[in-house]
Order: C-alpha cells, then sequence, then structure tokens
C-alpha cells in the first residue's frame, strides 16, 4: 500500500499499490529512511531542517533580545508547507490556549503540512516543558534546583513520565528539557533551571528525567550542551572560562550518562563561546565527541537563533548561508525556533557548490530516522491526538474538556515540593505552635510569584497577557498556612516589594512582627526573562545579595526582638551573612511550584518533616562564589587569603525534626577501621555500607552521601566529590543498612595527558550527612597498573537498601 500525500484531510489514504520501503513498518529504520531521502529534492530535504513558530511576535515586546531580528514576517503558510516541515515550534507554548483547542489546531495544522507536502510527511512539534509541559492549564511542578534538593532521581522519573504523558496526548513529540548545566556561579540567573553544582547528582536526576519523559514516547532533549553554565561572572552569554579538565571531569559528565545510560534522542547546543570556539560551531564537541564517541544517535537541535548567532552574537561567520555552514559541518540537524539561516540561501549555496549537500544529506537522514521512530512515516498515522479521540470537533464542544492538571499530577507536585524543602537552622522555633500569633510578612508571602520559576507558562507568557488567569490553582503561603493552623492568628503585612527602593512598607511589617509571637519572613525572587525578574534567563545577579530591600526589612524584623523564621522563595542561594546568627529557624526552597504554598506550610506547622537536601551551598559572604564545594585544596580556606570561601551551609546539607544515628560502617563486610586501608585492583570493586537508624519520635528521610577523598594525584583534585548517594526513609525506631558498591571507574579523572585514567594510590571513600559532615571514613589503596577509561566505563555507583 502506498499514501496519497494530497489527502485533504491529514489522514494517508491506504490504496492496493504495493507500499514503497519508507512506508513499511515492517523494514528497519535505516532502509526507509535512505529510500525516502532518495526520493527527496534538495529543497525538500532542506524543509526538515528548520521549524516555523506560527505565534512569533515580531515587534519590539518580545520575550527574547534579538528575536525581532531573527523572526522574520511568517511567510505564507501554503507556500512554506509545500515541501514540507522540519518542525512546529511552540504550538501550546507562545499564548494561552486552552487544552483542548491546542491539541485541535495543532491537528489541523499537522493535517494541512501532510496534505501539502509530496510524501505526506508530519512535523515534530515540540514544547519547552522544563517544570512541567509550559502551556495554560498544565500542572507546574518545582524547578530543577528543587529536584536536586529531593535528592530522589526515582521522583523525578515519575514527574517526567507525567509530564511526557500530558505532551503525547496533545500531539507533542519532543520536549526541550532536561537542563543538565552544572551550576558553577549561582549569580547566574539560570542557576534555577540547574539541578545543582554537583556532575553526579545532576547527572543521575537529570538521567531519572530523560527516562521518564522518553517512558511515554517524548523526544528529550539535553540542554545546554556545553559549558554555558560556566560563563564570566555568571553573566549569560558570557564567555566560558574553563580548562579542558574542568570542561571533561564537572561539565560533560552529565550529558554523557543522559545519552548513554538514559538514551535520550535530542541534544540542543548551547549559546556558550568556550576558549572562543561557539558551541554551534564546535565539530569537536557535536561530532567528534557526541557522536563518535559517545555513540549519540539522536537529532542536535539549535538553540532558539543559536545559528544566526553565529554571525550575529559571535562573529566567526560573515552571514547567514556562512553560518548554516558552520552549523551543518559542526554537526547541528536542525535551526531552531525558525527558518533564518537554513533557509533559500542555503539552497542556493549548495546549487552552487559552496556548501556540501551531503551535509544536508546527513542531517535530513538524521531528522527522518526519528520521525520514522516516533511513528510519524507509517501509513496508519493520524494527526488527530489521543486526547482528542471521540470528542466533538466543534470548538464550542471542546473547550474546557481536556484537564492537563488533574489530581494525579497535583499530588506528585505537592510530593516534590514537600522533599524539595531544605531545613537550614532551627533553634526550637519550628514547628510553629499550632495557636500562636504569627506575623507573615515579605513581599512573597501573599502572592504566586514565588512559587514559580522563569521555564512556567505565568512566568515566562503570562506576563504578555495581563489578565488572563495563570491556569492552574496555585495557593498562597499565606492562604495555605491558615489552612493548615486554624487555630493561629496570622497578620500579614508586605514589607517590601522583591525588588525596588520602596521602604514604606517596612513600618507596617514591623508593627506585626512586634505583636507577634513568631515572625515568618518570606522573601526571595521573582522569576522572569532578561532582567524582568530577579531570577531567570537573562537576569542575572551582580552579587548574592537579597534583591532589593529586603535586607533592609529582614535587619528591622529582627531588630524587633520577635523570632524571625526566614523563609527563601529563591531561584539561586542568597547569602545570609551578618542576618544567619540572629534568626531562630531559616527554610531554603527553590521556586516549588503550584503545590509550594501548601509544602512550605505543612513544614512550617509540622505535618511535613523536611528531608530536602541543599543542592547548592548557600555562601557566607555576597560575593561571587564560583567553584562551589568542588574546588581543590587552594580553593578552600587558606592562609595565603584573607577570603574565606566556606559556604555558610555546604552542599549536601539539610535538618530535619528527628535524629538519625549512623552505625556499623563496613567495607567489604568488615568492620570499617580508618587505620587500615582496604587494597583493591584499579579494576575493581569495593563494597562500603552503614546503619541508619531514627532514633527520633516521628518519621522522617535520612540522605546518606558517599565521597571521594584523593589526598594525592598527579593533578590538583576536589578535596572531595560525591561519588553515590541514597535517600532513605524511616519511622520512629526503625534501621536500615545502605550499602554501596564503587567501582574504580568512579575514582577516574582526566590526567596530565589528557585522558581519563583510574590511577593506584591512596583514597578515601566518606559516609558523610553533607560535603562538609563526614562520618566515617574508609581508607582505600588501589593497586595495579594506571588504567585508562573511556565512555564505557561504570558512571554510577550500585546502592542497596536493606
Amino acid at each position: 500500500m502506498s499514501s496519497d500525500p494530497r489527502a485533504g484531510d491529514g489522514h494517508r489514504t491506504l490504496t492496493a499499490t504495493p507500499p514503497a520501503p519508507w512506508q513499511d513498518p515492517t523494514r528497519p529504520v535505516d532502509v526507509r529512511v535512505d529510500d525516502l531521502l532518495g526520493r527527496l529534492s534538495l529543497e525538500e530535504k532542506i524543509a526538515q531542517l528548520y521549524g516555523v513558530w506560527v505565534g512569533a511576535d515580531v515587534t519590539d515586546e518580545d520575550m527574547a533580545p534579538h528575536q525581532h531580528e531573527m523572526v522574520d514576517e511568517i511567510p505564507d503558510w501554503r507556500e512554506l508547507i509545500r515541501v514540507g516541515l522540519g518542525q512546529l515550534t511552540r504550538p501550546f507554548g507562545t499564548a494561552p490556549i486552552d487544552p483542548a483547542l491546542g491539541a485541535r489546531a495543532l491537528a489541523r495544522m499537522q493535517a494541512e503540512i501532510v496534505a501539502a507536502n509530496r510524501f505526506g510527511i508530519p512535523a515534530i512539534a515540540h514544547e519547552e516543558c522544563l517544570s512541567g509541559f509550559m502551556t495554560w492549564g498544565a500542572t507546574v511542578y518545582p524547578t530543577p534546583l528543587a529536584w536536586g534538593a529531593t535528592f530522589h532521581p526515582e521522583l523525578v522519573e515519575r514527574m517526567a513520565a507525567q509530564i511526557g504523558a500530558a505532551l503525547r496526548q496533545v500531539g507533542v513529540h519532543q520536549g526541550l528539557a532536561p537542563v543538565l548545566d552544572v551550576s558553577r556561579d549561582p549569580r547566574w540567573g539560570r542557576t534555577e533551571e540547574t539541578i545543582g553544582e554537583d556532575p553526579y547528582l545532576v547527572a543521575t536526576i537529570a538521567t531519572a528525567y530523560v527516562r521518564g519523559l522518553q517512558s511515554a514516547g517524548v523526544v528529550a532533549t539535553l540542554k545546554h550542551f556545553a559549558g554555558y553554565s560556566g560563563s564570566r561572572a555568571g553573566r549569560n552569554f558570557a564567555p566560558v572560562a574553563v580548562g579542558p579538565r574542568e570542561y571533561a571531569d564537572v561539565l560533560l559528565p552529565p550529558f554523557e550518562m543522559a545519552v548513554r545510560d538514559g538514551g535520550a534522542g535530542s541534544v540542543m547546543h548551547s549559546y556558550a563561546e568556550v576558549d572562543g570556539v561557539p558551541a554551534a560551531a564546535d565539530e569537536r564537541l557535536l561530532t567528534d565527541l557526541l557522536r563518535d564517541r559517545w555513540g549519540f544517535t539522536g537529532t542536535v537541535v539549535a538553540d532558539y537563533f543559536g545559528i544566526a548567532f553565529l554571525q550575529l552574537l559571535h562573529h566567526v561567520a560573515d552571514s547567514t548561508v556562512d553560518a548554516a555552514r558552520l552549523a551543518l559541518t559542526a554537526g547541528v540537524d536542525v535551526e531552531l525556533p525558525a527558518v533564518r539561516c537554513f533557509g533559500p540561501g542555503l539552497v542556493a549555496a549548495v546549487r552552487a557548490g559552496t556548501v556540501p549537500e551531503d551535509l544536508i544529506d546527513r542531517a535530513a537522514a538524521r531528522v527522518l530516522r526519528q520521525k520514522c521512530a516516533l511513528g510519524l512515516l507509517d501509513p496508519d498515522w493520524s494527526p488527530q491526538p489521543a486526547a482528542l479521540a471521540g470528542r466533538a470537533d466543534e470548538p464550542a464542544g471542546l473547550e474546557g474538556t481536556l484537564d492537563l492538571d488533574p489530581p494525579a499530577n497535583r499530588a506528585l507536585a505537592r510530593e516534590l515540593a514537600e522533599e524539595s524543602v531544605v531545613l537550614l537552622a532551627n533553634s526550637g522555633v519550628l514547628p510553629l505552635a499550632p495557636e500562636s500569633r504569627i506575623a507573615l510578612v515579605g513581599p512573597l508571602a501573599d502572592g504566586v510569584t514565588g512559587m514559580l520559576g522563569c521555564y512556567t507558562f505565568p512566568s515566562h507568557v503570562g506576563g504578555q497577557h495581563p489578565g488572563v488567569p495563570a491556569g492552574v490553582e496555585i495557593p498562597t503561603l499565606l492562604a495555605a498556612l491558615r489552612a493548615e493552623l486554624p487555630g493561629a492568628r496570622l497578620d500579614h503585612a508586605a514589607g517590601c516589594a522583591v525588588d525596588g527602593t520602596d521602604r514604606s512598607g517596612i513600618a507596617s511589617a514591623v508593627a506585626a512582627a512586634t505583636g507577634a509571637d513568631v515572625c515568618v519572613a518570606v522573601l526571595g525572587d521573582r522569576a522572569g526573562l532578561f532582567g524582568a525578574g530577579t531570577s531567570g534567563e537573562g537576569s542575572d545577579a551582580a552579587d548574592l545579595h537579597l534583591p532589593g530591600v529586603q535586607q533592609d526589612l529582614l535587619t528591622a524584623l529582627l531588630d524587633t526582638g520577635t523570632p524571625v523564621v526566614l523563609v527563601l522563595l529563591a531561584g539561586r542561594p542568597y547569602a545570609l551573612g551578618e542576618w544567619a546568627d540572629r534568626l531562630a529557624a531559616v527554610v531554603q526552597t527553590f521556586f516549588p511550584g503550584e503545590e509550594g504554598g501548601p509544602a512550605i506550610a505543612g513544614v512550617l506547622g509540622g505535618r511535613v518533616n523536611p528531608s530536602g537536601r541543599l543542592p547548592i551551598g548557600v555562601p557566607r559572604l555576597p560575593g561571587g562564589q564560583p567553584s562551589g564545594y568542588l574546588a581543590p585544596a587552594l580553593g578552600q580556606r587558606t592562609e595565603v587569603s584573607n577570603v574565606d570561601p566556606t559556604a555558610r551551609h555546604p552542599f549536601g546539607y539539610g535538618l530535619s525534626y528527628t535524629r538519625f544515628d549512623w552505625s556499623d560502617a563496613r567495607v567489604d563486610g568488615v568492620a570499617a577501621d580508618g587505620d587500615r586501608r582496604t587494597e583493591i585492583p584499579t579494576d575493581g570493586t569495593v563494597s562500603v555500607s552503614v546503619t541508619v537508624r531514627n532514633t527520633g519520635v516521628r518519621s522522617g528521610a535520612e540522605v546518606v552521601q558517599l565521597y571521594l577523598h584523593d589526598p594525592v594525584a598527579q593533578v590538583t583534585r576536589p578535596v572531595v566529590r560525591l561519588t553515590g548517594y541514597a535517600r532513605i526513609p524511616l519511622a520512629p525506631g526503625e534501621s536500615r543498612r545502605v550499602t554501596f558498591a564503587v567501582h574504580t571507574d568512579l575514582t577516574s579523572f582526566t590526567g596530565r595527558d589528557g585522558h581519563r585514567v583510574v590511577e593506584p594510590g591512596d583514597l578515601e571513600l566518606r559516609l558523610s550527612a553533607s560535603s562538609a559532615d563526614h562520618r566515617f571514613t574508609v581508607p582505600l589503596r588501589l593497586i595495579g597498573a594506571e588504567r585508562r577509561v573511556d565512555h564505557r566505563r561504570r558512571l554510577v555507583a550500585g546502592v542497596t537498601v536493606e
């Protein structure tokens, strides 16, 4: 059978004619793709390599700088799709639209695309999905920094599966997430999008997200490959100043794990230029490393406008066609969000012989292979998504019929939010007494701003549509705390705005605090794009002081003498500095999503026992701290500098309302002895275990962390680095033993000759409650020859809890 590409309703019409090889699902994918590629004209092949942003605006009121320069007026739709189309850019995530009506509109666009091109090839529809499907009415989950705080990959995988299911049911095929950038300087506005400052934590959590999203049949897109978070002074798009060893050992491993162990289907190049080479033009990165060494077989897509930026911002190309040539040569397959460099000029350049056609064929084959895997080339493919099955086709009958925020989603969003809350300090004031008088003050106490990261629909798009509701219920902390503690008396005063210089409201906040038993100060960030917020893409910080006059508010509240509980709703850690020792308690959250209010209220009231751990250290000083905890000895406190970079609260730190006792540390089943080194070969495995008991009166979860210390190596090494972790829930009196199986591959690093090696010599494994709180030390000695390892090495420590 074969399809009639002129079928007006977008469905392929089956005839008695035997199918062409590309239409036959029983044939191998490569056979199908080779057959179809050989039938396409040059224009049709190039059409598979770009997207169109139907909802894009070319006015000066754009979401991003340069957007009005990058997105030309939308060409004639019929003419555009006549030769086919590779991608549809954010059909749901550009403006508020009812989900069912959006699915209907997308289905109709796909039907028109199929009907217009000779072979009936649909487009891949992609959406942002970092904190949930970024569309009106869809569940808003916590931000990635909050995922990191849970130390719970399985929970993140469940979240991603829910997100993928929502995308797939409305006809979306590809999600632009997760972000695998390792935080290097928290002044960077996109710190909220990172999972944390440790590559092992980022890698394991992000890989879990990839598995979850792709389990629903949605292609995960790894962002931003690679080095983006290493920019100088935390400035967005600033040049990246890292050496090859830091690049290889800190910034690349999360991508490596997500490609190899997660099977990610797509990678997005970053905007970064590393040592003068922009990622979009880096063949060593996108081809030699990603494909030839790691074995990646999916598509490389451009970060929005990233190919054009080779000409406009990086100045390594002298025209859009030159930018296209550089990107295609490097290994970029798809131009997003819209066609600019891969347009008619590229067609002419190929015909003129200045751009080799085999570059077009290589990229088009990868795109078609992905479309084949998604079922888009099958004869029975239909543009009608699952969400519209059995529903009326008229708008009046569809509107309001599709719920993208069902109770199961909200329950999981609540669970994630609760597990992400980190208790940093507590003098005993928490949990709050149920009938106390509470002053709830601060700019984020009675609003939803502090719950939402930059890549959520209300923050990212909603601001352009004033008056349009958020689309999902987002309780404020004030409302949630009133529900949590109905017997308490709550007095509310904002005190000040998130940013700005207005101090006129501080007096009313002080008055509320003065008459209260306890004051809860809710401070932090407002996410927004390119300076419209205090956190988010392009909203970088000069230092780590709280924004605006929030510090003045906090000082005034502390001066009342009333115990102050600081609740931070933020996209980055802020320096607590002079206030830290005066606070009665500190609760840290990172944009906890639509259920963040009830989650925080649950912690404050005691219903929820906090179990989050810091995915990024809280600094003592407000200046930039670009190295984090992953620093060698001279990056720590020393006698040769008067500046102490030691964090106030280190990576992995967090308190609980219960107590945990650690005992009986063992190595290979034998009681650990800090004075005896266990010898293992450089290609061996060692087992390290410890028993954890809940000795308190309430249930809780402890996070056991395993760190590696390498006292002497051929290059300087971080004093400690995370090598494994386990989140262990325990009832009162319950104990469990956690065992880590650590292969020597996990001790490897990039040696002097640029190759990754396992080096013989003395090491320590440290069973720890944080990167600075080591409970048991297990001395090891690796014996044998130095061993070179590659991408086939073991990347994860085995974990058993019993």
